[in-house]
């Protein structure tokens, strides 16, 4: 059974999909409760995320995917808070291509908890981002932990 667990961010309501793990997060239009223990946890390390308390999620996360897909997005959980790669430098360390670590970042179905918004182009620049409000999600994420990470230190 899942159930599901909504959140106001400032990048829009998301809700928090799942059971005993987490398994997708979704930007919702209204706000939903019918949650679980992990749910709640879930919420609790994204609102202290967003308040700058939080750098790094303690939680089950259980996405839907491919055994590439799951590699990729277990690799991206490697990338530090207020950092960044490119998709070749994933690619590389998996031994693949950079096209297809952007095929499985866009299929990330648990942004900003699996944090692709911290992979980009080569050049630098934002290329595309599974949660709601796309790129200018991306940018606010990686605006917000760089702030954090230079008010920190």
């Amino acid at each position: 059974m899942s159930y599901c667990l909504t959140t106001q961010t400032p990048v829009g309501l998301i809700a928090i999909h799942g059971g005993l793990s987490i398994t997708k997060i979704t930007w919702a239009a209204r706000p939903t409760i019918n949650n679980t223990a992990e749910l709640r946890k879930g919420r609790d390390q994204v609102t202290a995320y967003f308040a700058g308390t939080l750098r790094r999620f303690d939680l089950c996360l259980k996405p839907s995917g491919t055994k590439f897909q799951q590699a990729v997005w277990n690799r991206v959980l490697l990338i530090p808070y207020g950092t960044t790669s490119t998709y070749g430098e994933v690619a590389k360390k998996l031994r693949t291509s950079a096209r297809a670590v952007g095929r499985a970042c866009a299929t990330n179905p648990i942004p900003l908890l699996i944090p692709c918004h911290r992979v980009l182009s080569k050049n630098g620049a934002l290329t595309g981002y599974s949660g709601g409000g796309g790129l200018q999600t991306k940018e606010y994420l990686l605006t917000f932990e760089q702030n954090s990470t230079m008010h920190s230190t």
